[in-house]
């Protein structure tokens, strides 16, 4: 079973369920061992992103260090950002 252990800020993750189901987001903030908060700057965005339990997310070895940085920092991001990163892993 995963837990946030195996999530950083910044990685990808494919939903396996619910009606996003195969749909690739960023996660944007770790909430606890079981949930973590997923954005994918189209339906679901920055301001108001998703809470979804771990075991629910089919984690991908890909992190953006880009967001990663600026999630972990001070540093501002914005919804295009997001769209552009995962569109640059090419999975949507």
């Amino acid at each position: 079973m995963e837990t946030t252990k195996d999530v950083t800020v910044g990685q990808y993750v494919r939903s396996k369920a619910g009606r996003d189901r195969d749909r690739v987001f960023i996660v944007t903030q770790v909430v606890d061992e079981k949930y973590v908060l997923i954005a994918d700057g189209d339906l679901r965005r920055i301001e108001k992103p998703k809470k979804k339990k771990i075991r629910h997310l089919a984690v991908l070895a890909q992190v953006s260090e880009t967001l990663k940085e600026k999630l972990s920092g001070d540093g501002k991001i914005n919804n295009a950002l997001v769209r552009r990163e995962i569109d640059k892993l090419g999975l949507n």
